[in-house]
Formats: structure tokens, sequence, C-alpha cells
């Protein structure tokens, strides 16, 4: 093994949960802070609580909604389309 490359182990790093849960573990880095912890995870603690904290849950939700309202259209339909934008593209080329 190489000497010097390696970071520096700390075998008792510090870590700080949002919730204000703190313990140690090894790691390569002195302090971490984490948002959620298996004190407050709802997968170890049995607890069912909505975690979103950037709005992850309203921009799925409204992805969804947007995707329902889409209407599909047949293959002519989306050819003819198709080729309705060419043709509107080539008259602005001859302009």
């Amino acid at each position: 093994m190489k000497k010097d490359i390696h970071p520096e182990y700390f075998p008792q790093a510090k870590v700080t949960c949002a919730c204000g849960n703190v313990f140690h573990v090894g790691s390569t880095k002195k302090e971490l802070s984490v948002e959620i912890c298996y004190a407050c995870h709802p997968f170890y603690t049995g607890n069912e609580k909505l975690i979103d904290t950037a709005g992850h849950v309203e921009k799925f939700k409204a992805k969804r909604a947007k995707a329902a309202k889409v209407v599909v259209r047949k293959k002519s339909e989306k050819r003819a389309a198709t080729k309705e934008k060419k043709t509107v593209k080539a008259t602005k080329k001859e302009k």
C-alpha cells in the first residue's frame, strides 16, 4: 500500500442530525451534519412522517397532474403537425 496518499481517518467523528441527535462514527471528516438519522427516520421509528425538505413531493404531484392532462394523439395527427411546423419554418426562412 502506498504511503501518504490516504486521507486522515477519525475513528470518533461527531455526527449531528437536524433532529438534534448526536452520535460518533468512523469517518475521514472530523464532523458531519446530516438531515436525517436512525433516531428520526420513519423506517427505524415506525412513524409515518413525510420528509420533504425541498418541495420534492409537490413537484412530483404537479408533474403527474400535468402528465394526466396530456392528450394522446394518433401517429397520423403527429405527422401532420410535424409537417405543418416544417412548412411554417420554411416560409419564415424565405421571408
